[in-house]
């Protein structure tokens, strides 16, 4: 399965104010445990070295890094996909429609520091490495949805 079909099953955006009726299907704003997803994002922070580790020499496709950005007051985390690094900057592209912040679009280009990430990812024989705020948000999914993601899910 690619990287934009899994997005498209849910593999979540985070948001800070509810959804109107213009809001991408993949934004998740509530419903979900915040500590188990503050607990997600600094397990991804603290391992991202062995997605770096994995992006220098792959075994794996679809990487990808989870991007915060602000806008307004506002925050929402894009998946940036097409990823290069160098000396500790993350260069992607926005990967999701926005439903919260208005300062980007899909497609758009996007850098983030090594440290600022909140979650990365890849695939490696059908199964998803990190990932880790998707976790949280399984609750929030139908069981069959959720079931699915459980069965590729894996600790690198």
């Amino acid at each position: 399965m690619r990287l934009t079909g899994l997005l498209a099953l849910g593999i979540c955006l985070i948001g800070c104010s509810a959804p109107d009726a213009e809001t991408p299907e993949t934004l998740v704003t509530s419903g979900y445990d915040q500590d188990a997803m503050e607990q997600a994002i600094g397990k991804a922070r603290n391992s991202v070295s062995t997605f770096v580790a994995e992006l220098e020499n792959p075994t794996g496709s679809d990487h990808a890094v989870k991007a915060p950005i602000e806008d307004d007051g506002e925050t929402e985390h894009f998946w940036l996909t097409n990823l290069d690094l160098k000396d500790g900057v993350f260069t992607g592209i926005i990967n999701n429609e926005p439903g919260i912040v208005s300062n980007v679009k899909i497609g758009q280009s996007w850098t983030i520091k090594q440290e600022e990430i909140s979650d990365w990812m890849f695939m490696k024989d059908g199964m998803m490495h990190g990932n880790y705020t998707l976790r949280p948000l399984l609750e929030t999914m139908p069981a069959e949805q959720a079931d699915q993601l459980r069965a590729i899910l894996v600790d690198p």
